[in-house]
């Protein structure tokens, strides 16, 4: 049984790092301010890619200024993350890899390997944007509309706080209902393995499987941290927003504003996430992110010695050759 993490090794760090990670399927991916590296764990031993990151910000700059580089930084994320998973899933033994789907096949029957892998990653990141905006944009809101025929006298900011708890309800029953996955259990293991080694890396310690494995797995900065903060700050922003619309009880005109008001909530919680990660000192940031970590319960497990050398060997492919050019 893996050891929980002492008192003792949860002291402050001597500094905070750029680098993020992402748990694949047996293996992890993570990012520097100059390269990624995806490390996975196959049959014949660690595998690793390394690529250099071209960042669209560095072309286009005004894609890196607040408020508007959260939304850029989410899509790309999006997209490389899908990448990443598409090639560890490629890396899988051929009995677990299953077969593709029919969308998938006729795509590969109809275009070159290369572009059907583009595709099929494209269209994989349209599905999964539709399916968290039917979650927890149009569900929360269709139960909403319900729940106003059930109760007439709602005004604009009942009905906007009724929707924010659904939405709520339904993003802690599906980090729930996921986490009861055993793949996504897995994979879990490896998500707790990425925040060990970070932590480590910033508490100046040595990266061995020794050190790694006595840290705590529930990390500040982490992306699931990020859509809790994305949901609280979706509530705030509609609730303020509807109190101004005459026609506020129209389902249609709720759904659609909702979606207008995305990219605004990225946005914002992109900056919020970014200011907590850096003042993770002050109590207001530390009373922020502690739900955050709450969740981290659901979307981390404790990892083997195995997922832990990975997640090393993927810290060190990204590390700096100039000291400290990957802080926060």
């Amino acid at each position: 049984m893996s050891k929980q993490p002492s008192k003792a090794n949860e002291g402050a760090v001597c500094f905070r790092t750029s680098i993020g990670g992402q748990a694949l399927l047996e293996g992890i991916l993570m990012r520097g301010p100059q390269k990624q590296a995806i490390v996975c764990r196959t049959p014949d031993g660690l595998v690793e890619k390394v690529d250099e990151l071209h960042l669209v910000k560095d072309k286009y700059p005004i894609l890196g200024w607040p408020l508007i580089r959260g939304v850029v930084t989410f899509l790309d994320s999006m997209v490389k993350g899908m990448q990443a998973l598409t090639y560890s899933a490629d890396l899988l033994p051929i009995e677990e890899q299953g077969e593709p789907d029919k969308l998938d096949q006729w795509i590969e029957a109809h275009f070159s390997e290369e572009k059907a892998k583009d595709i099929i990653i494209g269209v994989a990141v349209v599905l999964g944007i539709a399916l968290s905006i039917g979650l927890f944009v149009l569900l929360p809101t269709l139960l909403g509309k319900l729940s106003l025929k059930l109760i007439p006298s709602m005004g604009s900011l009942s009905l906007s706080l009724v929707e924010g708890v659904i939405r709520i309800v339904v993003f802690l029953l599906y980090l729930w209902g996921v986490s009861r996955m055993s793949d996504v259990a897995r994979m879990f293991s490896y998500h707790g393995a990425e925040h060990k080694t970070i932590f480590c890396y910033e508490k100046g310690l040595p990266l061995t499987v020794d050190n790694v494995r006595e840290q705590s797995r529930f990390h500040p900065r982490c992306g699931t941290s990020f859509l809790f903060v994305v949901v609280i700050i979706s509530i705030l922003v509609f609730s303020v927003v509807s109190s101004f619309l005459t026609n506020w009880s129209n389902f249609w005109i709720r759904f659609g504003l909702h979606l207008l008001l995305l990219p605004v909530i990225v946005a914002l919680s992109y900056e919020l996430n970014r200011w907590v990660g850096r003042h993770e000192d002050l109590t207001i940031a530390r009373i922020l992110s502690a739900p955050g970590k709450w969740l981290q319960r659901l979307t981390t497990n404790e990892p083997d010695d195995s997922m832990i050398e990975c997640a090393i060997r993927s810290l060190e492919l990204v590390i700096p050759e100039v000291e400290g050019s990957d802080a926060w």
